[in-house]
């Protein structure tokens, strides 16, 4: 990705290399109010990448675009990977974190396997030199784990635990 970008790829794989994953596995059950409630409230993630597993014949994913909410239709067998915040933040917004929902379905369980590549704890998150090249900074420099507090009291508020961050 830094390369797609014109930056040297060590200047992300450092921070990413032999870090701790996290993996979360979300099971859905059937409510036949599905129209009132959602599996899981709107959210970016707080770590570099996420990798998600979706059973395949139960659609439930939603990412947000323009302000309106779109289904994502995984391919069978595709993992889908979603950009999270503080990649964004590294990439001084270059790349996107993904906010995005669960829902529920009235009639079928989902099933979703998800991984989360966490960075070094100890790193100061913030725009990499690399990335800004004759940009202006967007994003203010925090430590990862300041970070995580503050994404952890935002408790899945959309995006604007990272709007804060935005200079």
């Amino acid at each position: 990705m830094a390369k797609g970008m014109g930056a040297e790829p060590a200047s992300l794989l450092g921070m990413f290399e032999g870090q701790p994953q996290g993996m979360r596995m979300n099971y859905y059950p059937p409510c036949w109010q599905a129209d009132q409630v959602l599996g899981l409230s709107p959210h970016s993630d707080a770590c570099g990448l996420t990798i998600l597993l979706q059973k395949k014949d139960v659609q439930g994913l939603q990412v947000k675009r323009d302000g309106k909410w779109f289904a994502v239709d995984a391919l069978d067998g595709a993992l889908i990977v979603n950009v999270g915040d503080v990649l964004e933040i590294l990439s001084n917004g270059k790349f996107r974190s993904a906010e995005h929902r669960a829902v529920i379905h009235q009639n079928t369980e989902r099933i979703s396997v998800a991984v989360f590549h966490q960075p070094c704890q100890d790193l100061i998150v913030g725009p990499l030199p690399e990335f800004v090249k004759g940009d202006k900074v967007r994003y203010r420099s925090t430590s990862y784990r300041d970070f995580l507090t503050q994404f952890l009291k935002a408790k899945l508020d959309g995006k604007n635990h990272l709007e804060k961050l935005k200079l």
